[in-house]
């Protein structure tokens, strides 16, 4: 946002720059620190805290300044309020700490960053989440608690979540209603592992699992829960329709992306006039790509024409999209835009409407531990949360780290009744408290994971 600059500049030549800390030392924390310090006059990252010392340090020492390790509260003071710049390994001092405006949190962990989250907003830090998996999992109970501490909790910018949610409130300010947030993706394989994107994962310095969540259905079905859970946008079908363009072939050319709205029209036409509020997607195999789009339309037959004569088509459909989501480069704006302006950039807009549940990657036996996001036992799939309530399916956030209870054959939904919780977690009791909240008191399953 181009406001977003000038005020930036205005606090550097105030000489208050806005104050960050980041909750890990990966790639992204790295990437988003650098973007920081490098090109965002007015802003500074003044703390990290990861579990491991060393990688924290390596943070700032990669641009150039030295860290101080601060174990204890005391010295994370003083070390803050003399301009250093600080390590530590928890959380809760960061978010106990004065002279700190937002936290970001960018671990990709669910557990270890509810904890984080949590206390970020219980100590009055505006919270940036750099995590889609935590927000598509918990975010609606985080969001409320934000509100009730009187603190801004919003996705980051960059991630596609982020770059729709532009588009959508760009599309309402000029009166098209946004009917489909979408996708473009190149590839989908729920039955990628580990293993099989190792050559990926050492391309772009990422972890296996990780790559591997990309690729297997899993990062998208979070991506596309946390734009839903902000518009109230629902899914089709369970795990979305998703059409393909692409023919295996490298050297065919990809599908014009305005040419895509033609194969949702028919979902679009049955959903709008059974009253529905529009649904997520994705395609594969258009261009440009990779980028997001969000399809509307435009109930003003004057305003039509005018779309027409500016090359958007006659409709009833209508594309905007981005050809590009720049991921950490844009999180410094969401920064900004919650201290200096009190805006989130996408939030959920009340409780869950979609949710992403875990289905067996393999035919999984008992007393198997369902490791990691993108790993060999599970992948996800966004599905409406009526449903997920219903069948008592488990969201893939809470099965991670959990023990496999009784065979469950490949690709089948995992439910409570098939796994067995960790005792004590964070994201459980955060889980059940969201529920309690927003879910239908006949809807609450006995069966769950209620801590009570």
């Amino acid at each position: 946002m181009i406001i977003v600059d000038t005020a930036l500049k205005r606090r550097e030549a105030e000489g208050r720059p806005v104050t960050v800390a980041l909750i890990g030392a990966g790639t992204q924390a790295k990437a988003i620190a650098r973007t920081i310090e490098t090109a965002t006059p007015g802003m500074r990252v003044v703390a990290v805290c990861n579990r491991t010392r060393a990688n924290g340090e390596a943070l700032f020492e990669e641009l150039g300044l030295e860290p101080v390790w601060c174990p204890d509260a005391q010295s994370l003071e003083r070390a803050l309020a003399s301009g250093q710049r600080v390590v530590t390994s928890d959380p809760v001092l960061l978010a106990q700490a004065s002279g700190i405006d937002a936290i970001i949190e960018a671990t990709g962990s669910m557990e270890y960053a509810a904890r984080a989250a949590l206390a970020a907003i219980e100590g009055g830090k505006h919270l940036i989440q750099v995590n889609a998996e935590l927000d598509g999992t918990v975010g609606p109970i985080l969001k409320k608690k934000a509100d009730l501490a009187n603190v801004v909790y919003t996705a980051g910018d960059g991630d596609q979540p982020g770059v729709m949610m532009n588009l959508v409130r760009f599309m309402k300010g000029i009166g098209v209603r946004p009917v489909l947030c979408g996708s473009i993706k190149g590839l989908y394989d729920p039955y990628r592992t580990p293993d099989t994107q190792i050559s990926f994962a050492e391309k772009w310095g990422l972890q296996p699992a990780m790559a591997a969540s990309f690729a297997d259905g899993t990062k998208i079905s979070f991506e596309q829960t946390v734009i839903a859970n902000g518009t109230g946008m629902k899914v089709a079908q369970r795990g979305m329709l998703g059409p393909d363009f692409s023919d295996g072939n490298p050297d065919t050319p990809l599908v014009p992306l305005e040419d895509v709205a033609k194969a949702f029209s028919p979902l679009l036409d049955a959903h709008l006039a059974a009253g529905g509020p529009g649904v997520v997607d994705y395609v594969i195999g258009a261009r440009p790509g990779p980028g997001v789009f969000v399809l509307g339309t435009m109930d003003d037959v004057k305003q039509r024409h005018f779309l027409n004569y500016y090359k958007m088509g006659p409709g009833p459909y209508y594309c905007f999209y981005t050809p590009f989501h720049l991921c950490h480069f844009e999180v410094p704006g969401s920064v900004a835009r919650a201290v200096l302006f009190g805006d989130a950039t996408l939030a959920p807009q009340a409780g869950p409407v979609v949710g992403v549940i875990a289905l067996a990657k393999k035919d999984l036996v008992p007393g198997e531990t369902i490791a990691e996001l993108g790993g060999f036992e599970t992948y996800g799939m966004i599905e409406n949360i009526e449903t997920i309530r219903a069948e008592n399916l488990i969201p893939l956030g809470l099965a991670i780290g959990s023990t496999v209870r009784r065979h469950v054959p490949r690709d089948r939904p995992l439910t409570f009744a098939d796994i067995d919780l960790p005792e004590g977690r964070t994201i459980d009791r955060l889980y059940t408290e969201q529920e309690r909240e927003f879910a239908p008191r006949e809807m609450i399953m006995e069966d769950s994971c209620d801590l009570s």
